[in-house]
């Protein structure tokens, strides 16, 4: 990601202000506890591939578009927020969740809280297209969250309603931060919707990586317990892959340990053991490259550009760094 940070430094710079301008409130929870998760760093992917791709389709930096890159990672926040207190984790980015320090309902607060200056950001974008293409995307990362909600416990869940889910609750903001940068620029056409469709298949590629590292990946690298998935009874394409190709008794044991008021501590090893046994985790790892490589192939519409080079070296970020 070096390249691309170096590239778009400055603009970095000034979203990083916007991030902890916007988060001030006279409610001490809110700065204390929104400056807690942002300062824990992250990669900031979603506004360093909002910011690229306004260069990639010809602009430069400018306050709507910083507007809009902190826009888009304050929606990430918010969901982070609200995802803590539903999946019950204990981790992010690698320290406590906010959640564990100030509780399950001012997360939830607080995250609703960063969701609404994300939209007073969208406004001051003074574009119509920019807020329905953000606010939409808001409403199917909510769906998506709903659905893998319904989903929990279902070993049986076709592997279709499993990347329904990933376009919904990962894809849809990676997607539409890459179309609303390039709209910064451009009108509708060839290059929003290229950008858009990098924007979409890098986001699904993030995910399966996510889901592949839960089973096969360390807490230093993915920020969180390993095995959390599988606690909280989460399908993901490793568990679906190994059930799909084991045999009566590893599908019997999925369908029971997957229901987690059912779980036993040797549960997870055992998981472990039949996802190897599958090589479901290489399986998972190949699908996310398939999906880089349409990422890839949809930048093809925009000219070149040390902005492109960038936008492709990330998407092969997103898979290496599982390695």
């Amino acid at each position: 990601m070096d390249t691309l940070i170096e590239l778009v430094s400055k603009d970095m710079a000034a979203v990083e202000v916007l991030l902890k301008e916007r988060s001030t409130s006279a409610v001490a929870t809110i700065p204390d506890m929104s400056g807690y998760l942002i300062s824990a760093g992250g990669k900031r992917l979603r506004p360093l591939i909002t910011l690229a791709a306004a260069y990639a389709a010809g602009g430069e930096g400018s306050n709507p578009l910083h507007c809009l890159a902190t826009a888009v990672e304050f929606i990430h926040t918010a969901t982070l927020l609200h995802d803590d207190v539903v999946d019950e984790s204990d981790l992010r980015r690698g320290k406590k969740a906010a959640k564990m320090v100030w509780g399950n309902s001012a997360s939830i607060l607080v995250g609703d809280f960063l969701f609404a200056r994300a939209f007073t950001l969208m406004v001051e974008t003074r574009s119509i297209r920019i807020l329905d293409i953000l606010s939409n995307a808001s409403c199917v990362i909510a769906e998506g969250e709903v659905k893998q909600l319904a989903a929990i416990g279902r070993a049986d869940l076709p592997i279709s309603e499993y990347m329904e889910i990933v376009e919904a609750k990962t894809a849809a903001l990676f997607e539409a931060a890459a179309r609303a940068g390039a709209l910064t620029v451009v009108t509708e056409g060839a290059e929003s919707d290229g950008l858009a469709e990098y924007g979409r298949r890098l986001g699904r590629a993030f995910q399966l990586v996510d889901d592949a590292l839960d089973y096969d990946g360390t807490t230093s690298v993915i920020g969180k317990s390993v095995g959390d998935d599988f606690r909280e009874g989460k399908l993901t394409l490793p568990v679906l892959l190994a059930r799909q190709n084991g045999d009566a008794t590893e599908r019997a044991f999925w369908d029971r340990a997957m229901d987690v008021s059912k779980q036993t501590e040797a549960d997870l090893d055992i998981a472990i053991d039949y996802i190897r046994k599958a090589d479901s985790v290489n399986a998972t790892l190949n699908a996310a490259r398939d999906e880089i490589a349409s990422a890839k192939a949809a930048l093809s519409v925009l000219p070149p550009s040390p902005y492109v080079d960038a936008l492709s070296d990330i998407a092969d970020f997103v898979v290496d760094r599982a390695f």
